[in-house]
């Protein structure tokens, strides 16, 4: 299982305006390109993107379905990649002082990606997880004047709400 978290140095509010936007999907998800509307309304539950994967010449076309939103607060989806299987990635934001801090926990579900799944694998899952967060990160920086700072849930831990 992959853990990886990064302060991103604007509000969570605009961290979720951007995960929540299923057009912005190609942006900052590492490999993706293009990514377009197949089901639904994202980030609801049961909602479905579309889009290309590029490795090299290999061109594979993947989806990603959203099993748990819990507005500005959690966003949990399954990305189906064909024969290599699915996974859980889920992406958990937390008020920090005036910033966000983002935590991304991705694991296989399925398929051969379950199967093949080891330490070197697990390295490979690190690596992109923080190549992703940068890029969620400067997404989210570079336009944090176009979300104001307006309050978003706070869940706090042990699941009791203030």
């Amino acid at each position: 299982m992959a853990v990886r978290h990064r302060l991103i140095k604007t509000s969570p509010r605009r961290v979720w305006a951007v995960l929540s936007d299923g057009d912005r999907y190609a942006d900052w998800v590492v490999g993706t390109a293009e990514s377009h509307p197949v089901r639904g309304q994202w980030p609801q539950v049961g909602a479905e993107i579309g889009y290309e994967v590029r490795i090299g010449p290999v061109r594979l076309t993947n989806r990603t379905v959203v099993r748990r939103c819990e507005e500005g607060v959690a966003l949990e989806l399954e990305a189906r990649a064909g024969a290599l299987g699915t996974a859980r990635v889920a992406i958990e934001l937390r008020p920090w002082g005036e910033h966000c801090l983002v935590i991304v926990d991705e694991h296989p579900l399925q398929g051969v990606g379950g199967a093949l799944h080891n330490a070197g694998v697990e390295a490979l899952i690190q690596l992109r997880h923080r190549t992703m967060l940068a890029r969620l990160a400067g997404v989210c920086e570079e336009g944090a004047e176009d979300v104001g700072p307006g309050p978003v849930p706070v869940r706090h831990l042990g699941g009791a709400d203030a």
